[in-house]
């Protein structure tokens, strides 16, 4: 079986990092035993960490999207619940 490659696979590992380190962040969080410096600090590392996961989606849905019609791109259709791509969801 052909393995993937090293950007795909580390792509993947990165975002489940990133996505486990959020919810120990946000357990953390949760406690209430945090300083306000320590807070704040957390929930600008939070929104780094949220940040990343959406980078890793996006791009997994651009990779699907090529492979689903690598000539043709651009007519895929959105995934189903993907409120960035429904244009009810700016009313």
């Amino acid at each position: 079986m052909p393995r993937k490659p090293a950007s795909e696979a580390s792509s993947v590992a990165d975002f489940e990092a990133s996505l486990e380190a959020l919810e120990q962040l946000v357990e953390k969080m949760e406690h209430g035993e945090m300083s306000l410096e320590e807070s704040l600090a957390a929930y600008e590392r939070g929104v780094g960490l949220y940040r990343r996961c959406q980078n890793a989606l996006e791009q997994a849905e651009l990779r699907v999207r090529l492979l689903s019609d690598p000539t043709h791109p651009e007519r895929a259709e959105p995934f189903p619940g993907d409120a960035s791509s429904d244009p009810s969801a700016d009313a």
